[in-house]
């Protein structure tokens, strides 16, 4: 009886081991093929990131070849967001990440996975990095055309902070609206004497401005007009009345519309822009579609960035100089704060958050403002049935109270101004300014009355400075209210 019992014991343990064996050479054959998977992504990154980098030094008028290297970019920022993801699964797999004390905030928490969904997820991963490769390979394999018209292209002088390290000191991305804006300038006018004119229609902070005096800053742009006239909607039937040193010199004019235009006013400074000299053109930027109209070309939208673009820009931002490597939790909360402000297109909102995030790199300080910040939202989704950013688009204030990490007295907050200098009756206003980092770290330590919110001040030209006029009341706010000092550095005319 003994023998058959030892050689079924026998049997079993050998299957055992043969099983183990079996599933522990799968698995690292799995993790051997990952890893290739993501050296030759990595190679590719490179070389995708080498063209880019070059296309945005050259002057591209060539219609196809922009349509390729927005193809180009954007399976870049898609290779970068898978490998970010695979880095952070392998991070949670081999468990060097230890549990968050709260991590409620979090669409999952920091828990080491169970091993049948590791498995599952690590199937997933290999699918997502196949896609990745296989697109992003596609794209740089039909880049040769491309690299070769590219040697052709003029090179343009790059300004200084051009070069800067940080991304918050140059403009991130818009590589082919760029070139569009670059063409249409230095293009020669049709045979009409007439302006062109070309509407930048966009959101609300996703770029438009700083676009616009991007392209402008280039020697190129500068040498071509007599002047660069920077304009808001209400100074254009003013400009005719005052200004005739305009008539018979090639000048660009940009005009910011806020708000609606009557026909008849736009006729109106159009027909005083037709006495301009020949080879004069109008850039018109706006968040409204309707104004479109006035285009005799066709309008650049600029539309938010695709969500893998928005959290390269956010992951950069927040980490500066840091190696996000090094910090694995605090970028599964900072990719929380990209699905959060990813719908509202705000690179304001990636800028003043990340501004303030990276000046503490605390893993319950980010988690802790990131509850605050959801529950801001929710605040005003379930008071006015919109989220913060709608209420902005509509005109209204918005609660922020939540905001702060010891709420003390209610706090709302109206739109950014518009970069006036003046109050809408023209009477002086002095009051405190208190910077988002201030408020959310120490929000006690400000005046019980009104005072100015600083959200962030762009480190580039347009140099916006995104401020908010917060009071004691609801009923202290007047909508539309314009702040002192508020007037936007333009770009040098």
């Amino acid at each position: 009886m003994e023998l058959p019992i030892s050689a079924v014991t026998s049997e079993l343990v050998s299957r055992f081991v043969s099983f183990l064996l079996n599933k522990y050479q799968s698995h690292r054959h799995t993790r051997l093929e990952q890893q290739n998977l993501v050296e030759k992504l990595q190679h590719l990154l490179i070389r995708a990131r080498t063209v880019v980098e070059e296309a945005d030094r050259r002057c591209i008028a060539n219609s196809g070849m922009l349509m390729q290297l927005k193809m180009l970019s954007e399976a870049m920022y898609r290779g970068h967001h898978v490998l970010d993801v695979f880095n952070f699964q392998q991070l949670l797999d081999s468990s060097i990440i230890d549990e968050v004390s709260d991590s409620s905030y979090l669409s999952f928490p920091f828990k080491r996975p169970r091993r049948i969904a590791s498995k599952a997820k690590g199937r997933t991963m290999q699918l997502e990095l196949h896609g990745a490769l296989k697109s992003l390979g596609i794209v740089v394999a039909n880049m040769a055309e491309f690299v070769v018209l590219l040697g052709g292209c003029e090179r343009m002088s790059r300004r200084p902070y051009d070069a800067y390290l940080y991304t918050d000191h140059f403009m991130f991305g818009r590589h082919v609206e760029k070139q569009k804006l670059l063409g249409f300038l230095l293009q020669e006018n049709p045979v009409s004497d007439e302006p062109v004119v070309l509407p930048i229609i966009g959101a609300v902070a996703v770029g438009k401005k700083t676009l616009v005096a991007h392209v402008c800053n280039n020697e190129r742009v500068r040498s071509h007009f007599t002047s660069i006239l920077h304009l808001n909607g209400d100074s254009l039937l003013r400009i005719i009345e005052h200004d005739r040193t305009m008539l018979g010199s090639r000048f660009l004019v940009v005009v910011d519309f806020v708000s609606h235009v009557d026909d008849k006013d736009w006729t109106k400074f159009y027909s005083f822009l037709r006495r301009m000299g020949k080879g004069s053109k109008v850039i018109i930027i706006s968040k409204l579609q309707t104004l479109a109209r006035f285009g005799t070309v066709k309008p650049i939208y600029l539309n938010p960035l695709s969500y893998e673009e928005y959290w390269y820009l956010l992951k950069t931002l927040t980490f500066g100089s840091a190696d996000p490597s090094e910090h694995p939790q605090l970028v599964r909360v900072a990719e929380e704060f990209a699905k959060i402000f990813h719908p509202g297109g705000s690179l304001m909102a990636a800028n003043a958050f990340a501004d303030v995030l990276r000046r503490n790199f605390d893993v319950e300080f980010w988690l802790c403002l990131l509850g605050k910040t959801r529950g801001v939202i929710q605040k005003n989704l379930s008071e006015h049935g919109v989220d913060p950013y709608q209420r902005f688009e509509q005109g209204h204030t918005v609660d922020i109270t939540d905001f702060t990490l010891h709420p003390s007295t209610a706090i709302r907050i109206a739109n950014c101004t518009n970069g006036s200098n003046r109050l809408t009756n023209g009477a002086p206003m002095k009051m405190e300014t208190v910077t988002l980092g201030e408020l959310l770290v120490n929000p006690n330590n400000r005046s019980k009355g009104e005072f100015i919110l600083l959200s962030w001040e762009s480190r580039i030209p347009p140099y916006t400075r995104f401020e908010h006029i917060v009071a004691s009341s609801v009923q202290d706010l007047t909508e539309g209210v314009n702040l002192p000092g508020s007037k936007k550095r333009q770009v040098p005319i």
